[in-house]
């Protein structure tokens, strides 16, 4: 039974960029609608009256209203028939929750563009400051992701692009949007090569969204 579904997000939330990668992935059907951060409109009203965070994105699935971007996906992947975005194996989930939190809940937080601004603000030391504090922590956090991966591939999982591919590409964008040099990590470069081969990737991609709306 198709699902009917919303998805509120930015072309650059990082977030917002994993819960598209696994809407593709899935296969399905969804209505974007665009919230543009550069104009604070996550801070209006109405927004807020979906996400009292204040955060994007948010997804409404039949009517329901989802928020946190790894709960979206484990959902989602719960309530869709076939989905391979978790393993089936205890041992296996473990490992993709392992991976996906590495990124979402290391690396991300500290490379929030709301923190590097109010850092750099602190600090007066401009975008040259904001630069430098993420090329250190997109760095340091991708240093140790490359190790925590194996020898088998081609995804981060195994053979199939999971939850850890989809947190794993959006911050390769941020890493490479700040200038960090990923040319050290060869498990990491490899299962972004797997990932850049599928449509549920590119299509997902940040200059595939656009920017919204001024």
């Amino acid at each position: 039974m198709a699902k009917d579904i919303v998805l509120y997000d930015y072309w650059r939330s990082s977030a917002s960029y994993r819960v598209r990668i696994a809407l593709n992935l899935l296969k399905l059907d969804v209505d974007y609608r665009p919230v543009n951060l550069l104009t604070r409109a996550h801070l209006e009203d109405d927004y807020l009256a979906l996400n009292p965070q204040g955060l994007l994105p948010a997804l409404i699935v039949d009517g329901k209203t989802l928020t946190q971007s790894l709960a979206i996906i484990e959902y989602l992947h719960a309530t869709t028939p076939g989905s391979t975005l978790m393993p089936d194996d205890v041992d296996g989930q473990y490992r993709v929750r392992q991976l996906s939190y590495a990124i979402a809940m290391e690396i991300h937080p500290v490379c929030n563009l709301g923190i590097v601004g109010h850092v750099a603000e602190l600090t007066g030391g401009g975008d040259d400051a904001k630069k430098a504090w993420m090329q250190r922590f997109i760095g340091k956090g991708l240093a140790a992701f490359e190790n925590l991966l194996d020898d088998n591939g081609p995804f981060c999982h195994g053979e199939t692009p999971s939850m850890a591919d989809c947190c794993l590409m959006p911050q390769l964008y941020n890493a490479n949007r700040w200038g960090v040099d990923v040319s050290g990590f060869p498990k990491i470069l490899r299962a972004a090569a797997a990932a850049e081969a599928l449509d549920a990737f590119k299509d997902a991609h940040p200059d595939a969204i656009g920017a919204p709306p001024a």
